[in-house]
C-alpha cells in the first residue's frame, strides 16, 4: 500500500503562516492610499481579499502541486450539529476566552485599532469580518494546514499546531487567546467530521457575534472596563463564566456522542 500523500509538514505550515503575515504587510499601504479614494470599508475589504486571498492562493497552489488535490471537504451537516457547534463556540468565547483576554492590559494604540474596526458597520465591513474572514482563514488553517498535519502527525499535535499558528497570525496577544481557543475547537470538529463547512460556520458565528456587539454597544466605554465591570458585577461575571463553561462542556459532550454514532453508522454501511 502506497503511503498517503500529505501537505504541509510542520515546517511548511509555519511557512504558510509566514506568507500570510508577509502578505498582510505588503498590502498594508493600500489602507493609507485608498481610504480617501474609495472609503475605509471598501479599502479594508480589498486589502483583506488581496492579503489573505493571496496567502490562500499560495497555500492552495503548493497543496495541489504536492498532492494533486484541488478540492476541499465542504458539505452539509445536520441541524443538530450546526446548532451545537454554534452554541459551543459562543459559550467557549463568553465563558472562557473573553474573561482570559480581559486579564491582559490593552495599550491605547491597540484600543484605537479596535475602535476603528468598530466603525466598520456597513456592507463592506460585514463582508470583510463576517464573510471573507471565516472563508479564507478556514481554507488556510483548517482546509490546508490542519488537513495536511492530520495525515502526518497525531490529532492532538496537529490541532495544537494549527490553532497556535492561527493565533499567531492575528499578531496581537488579545486576539491570540481567542483565535487559538476557537481554533482548537474548530480543529477538533474538523478532525471528527472532515467537514470544513462546520469550521467556517463556527468562525462565522464567532465573528458575527463580535460584529453585532461592536455595533450595538458603546465600544469605547467597554474597552475601559474589566470583564467584571462589563458583566455588571462579580456575581454576574461568575454566572456568565460558569454558564459558558457548562454550556460548552454540554455541547462538546453531545457533539462527541453524535460524531461517534455517525462514525459507527458509516462503518456499518
Amino acid at each position: 500500500m502506497l503511503p498517503q500523500k500529505a501537505y504541509p509538514s510542520i515546517g511548511q505550515s509555519w511557512g504558510i503562516m509566514g506568507i500570510a503575515i508577509v502578505s498582510m504587510i505588503v498590502f498594508s499601504p493600500l489602507q493609507f492610499t485608498l481610504n480617501d479614494v474609495i472609503g475605509k470599508e471598501p479599502t479594508l475589504f480589498l486589502y483583506y481579499l488581496l492579503s489573505m486571498g493571496g496567502a490562500f492562493a499560495f497555500a492552495h497552489f503548493m497543496r495541489k502541486k504536492e498532492i494533486g488535490t484541488s478540492t476541499y471537504p465542504i458539505h452539509s451537516s445536520t441541524p443538530k450539529i450546526v446548532i451545537l457547534v454554534s452554541i459551543g463556540a459562543l459559550s467557549l468565547q463568553l465563558g472562557v476566552l473573553s474573561p482570559l483576554t480581559s486579564l491582559i492590559p490593552m495599550p491605547d494604540i491597540f484600543k484605537q485599532v479596535i475602535l476603528q474596526l468598530g466603525t466598520m458597520n456597513g456592507v463592506f465591513g460585514f463582508l470583510t469580518l463576517v464573510i471573507a474572514a471565516p472563508i479564507f482563514e478556514e481554507l488556510i488553517f483548517r482546509g490546508v494546514i490542519l488537513d495536511g498535519l492530520l495525515k502526518r502527525y497525531s490529532p492532538v499535535k496537529s490541532i495544537l499546531i494549527s490553532s497556535l499558528l492561527f493565533g499567531i497570525v492575528h499578531l496581537n496577544p488579545w486576539q491570540f487567546i481567542g483565535a487559538m481557543g476557537i481554533g482548537a475547537f474548530m480543529g477538533w470538529v474538523y478532525y471528527k467530521t472532515q467537514n470544513l463547512s462546520l469550521c467556517i460556520l463556527i468562525h462565522f458565528a464567532n465573528n458575527l457575534f463580535a460584529f453585532i456587539t461592536m455595533q450595538f454597544g458603546n465600544l469605547e466605554e467597554e474597552l475601559e472596563k474589566s470583564f467584571v465591570e462589563s458583566s455588571g458585577g462579580i456575581t454576574n461575571a461568575v454566572l456568565i463564566i460558569t454558564g459558558g463553561i457548562l454550556a460548552f462542556i454540554f455541547c462538546t459532550w453531545w457533539l462527541y456522542k453524535t460524531f461517534k454514532a455517525e462514525a459507527r453508522t458509516a462503518a456499518i454501511e
